[in-house]
């Protein structure tokens, strides 16, 4: 089902990417889960460069707790790849993921035409997976403006949202994407696929060993 290439139903699509890389990792002992290593490369790194494929328009990396570490490796990745990269510090990443989200909508400068909103720990992610969601974005139905994989019965991530519902979300004081889609599921195309890519996060240090991961000094 996973087309391969630059999903060729729609060529001209422009994508934004916005990844979220804020939270405390406290579950980890306290430890930026960006930086967890894969393969001799971060997270954060096997991500964004699984994504240049799809030649986004704008990348943009929500930062919080451990932000100098982070931003020091968006500072090495911007030399390797030819798509633009940016992030922003959420000053409060204490009040949860939500303020990530809504800090990131709001700081998105881009003319794009769909926002994929990844998480910055999960290694099963790569070009297919975002491809497959790009397909299913392309076949939607004509009142469907987010595709939302769903793994039985779990909801995945990442997610997209066309421009048109991110920006209904954003005329909305303090709106997020999560309560809005729950507001309104006639919105959502659900993508049902077996694939625990979509389902596969880093909590805790046995995720850790699962998953084969390293945990890597800080630059």
């Amino acid at each position: 089902m996973t087309v391969s290439g630059e999903s060729p139903n729609s060529p001209n699509l422009r994508l934004a990417i916005l990844i979220l890389a804020a939270g405390e990792g406290s579950r980890l002992g306290g430890y930026p889960k960006a930086l967890l290593k894969k393969g001799g490369d971060s997270l954060l790194k096997r991500f964004i460069q699984s994504t240049q494929s799809f030649d986004p328009i704008e990348t943009l990396v929500v930062t919080g707790f451990y932000s100098d570490q982070i931003e020091a490796e968006i500072k090495l990745l911007k030399q390797g790849v030819a798509n633009p990269i940016t992030w922003i510090k959420n000053l409060q990443p204490q009040l949860g993921q939500a303020s990530s989200v809504r800090l990131g909508l709001e700081s998105l400068k881009s003319d794009y035409d769909v926002l994929l909103i990844a998480l910055c720990d999960q290694p099963g992610i790569a070009s297919n997976e975002i491809d497959a969601l790009l397909w299913q974005f392309n076949q939607r139905d004509v009142n469907q403006e987010i595709v939302l994989p769903m793994v039985n019965g779990q909801r995945g991530n990442p997610v997209l949202f066309s421009r048109a519902v991110i920006d209904q979300i954003l005329s909305i004081p303090g709106m997020v994407c999560r309560p809005y889609m729950d507001l309104h599921p006639e919105l959502v195309k659900t993508f049902v696929t077996d694939s625990q890519a979509f389902v596969m996060d880093v909590d805790t240090q046995k995720d850790i060993e699962k998953l084969g991961l390293d945990r890597i000094q800080p630059h």
